[in-house]
């Protein structure tokens, strides 16, 4: 992939050896919410996959107390387990450990890389997108939050002094997946409450309830949910106005979908996504978009970006002959103005005789 810089906004086009790259799983969540015991069923009791866990050095706990030794930093001290699966500790350099084991990433099915307490993965996704080395042998296959359905309602709920958005919120925010665990120590009211607070936060991310971190592999790895025709499979419920249906929303973080017909103006477009991400980066998680542009003949295009770093590029498949021009667009993230966006967004479409 290239990138271009302008107004530190990078964008990337999209590649298309994308299917011969291993693919990286990137797991966030909090303390306690039961990534070591994930990593642990990974490792020790699912024979399905052969996964090459990658437990980053902010990990707290060892996996397995003590599965990983202080001593690992370097992949040929991988720890092979009977399943085929492998494990290793991430000190310090992630590019330079999955550098080193590009030359074995055959063997696996999956990366998972384990992070405790990152809220932001941005560097992580910025660094396998643009780094060659990375991005030759890798590609980020999707962001899974595991979440805690105990105690994740109180770490939302968490203010931070300087009124900033807290690591929870943030988490759920980017995330593709959420892996709702330990679903059976709360009741079903509570746990009818916390996914519908899910959904206003991130309505476009899949929840999967688990008992005991026992996660259903094959709905979080190999699925390439962080892809920029993702937003081709959603359920076109998920672009209607809230707002007709009333619901009063007064969460920090949210997600707004936005649809509507005709083709775009691409220099107007560009202007607008430019100045956007210029001025509201910092607030804007993830993006995705939908494209018809004028002039463009049958191309369908599509974006997704993670703050000011935006994919871009036709999407595989043309508009059909006769199909709707129907734009989309998402946006997850602080402080969003529906109506606002909406209206900058039009703005935008191409209209005859307007240069």
């Amino acid at each position: 992939p290239t990138a271009t810089d302008r107004h530190n906004t990078i964008v990337i086009m999209a590649d298309s050896k994308e299917n011969e790259l291993t693919p990286i799983t990137v797991i966030t969540g909090f303390l306690g919410a039961g990534k070591t015991t994930l990593v642990n069923y990974i490792l020790k009791e699912q024979n399905q996959w052969k996964i090459c866990v990658l437990e980053n050095e902010f990990g707290e706990v060892a996996i397995d107390d003590g599965l990983v030794a202080e001593s690992l930093d370097a992949p040929e001290d991988l720890i092979t387990m009977d399943n085929g699966c492998v494990c290793c500790s991430v000190r310090g350099d992630l590019v330079r450990t999955l550098g080193q084991l590009a030359t074995r990433r055959k063997d696996f099915d999956a990366i998972l890389l384990e992070t405790t307490g990152l809220a932001d993965p941005a560097p992580i996704v910025y660094t396998v997108q643009t780094n060659p080395k990375m991005s030759d042998n890798y590609r980020i296959d999707s962001i899974v939050c595991l979440a805690d359905c105990k105690h994740l309602e109180a770490h939302l709920d968490e203010t931070k002094p300087d009124g900033s958005v807290n690591e929870a919120l943030q988490q759920v925010a980017f995330a593709d997946k959420i892996l709702l665990n330990k679903v059976d120590l709360v009741t079903a009211e509570e746990k009818a409450k916390l996914e519908a607070r899910l959904r206003t936060i991130n309505k476009f991310a899949t929840v999967i309830e688990t008992e005991k971190s026992r996660a259903p592999l094959d709905r979080i790895l190999g699925l390439n949910s962080f892809n920029m025709e993702s937003i081709l499979t959603y359920d076109p419920n998920f672009f209607d106005d809230e707002d007709e249906k009333k619901i009063h929303n007064l969460e920090l973080v949210q997600s707004v979908g936005i649809k509507f017909e005709g083709s775009l103006h691409a220099q107007w477009f560009n202007m607008f996504m430019m100045d956007l991400l210029r001025e509201r980066a910092a607030d804007l998680y993830r993006t995705k978009g939908l494209l018809s542009f004028h002039g463009q003949g049958d191309t369908k295009f599509v974006f997704q970006g993670v703050h000011e770093q935006i994919n871009f590029g036709p999407a595989q498949k043309p508009w059909k002959e006769g199909e709707v021009r129907e734009n989309k667009f998402v946006f997850i993230g602080k402080n969003l103005d529906r109506a606002e966006l909406t209206k900058s967004l039009m703005e935008c479409l191409y209209k005859e005789g307007k240069k």
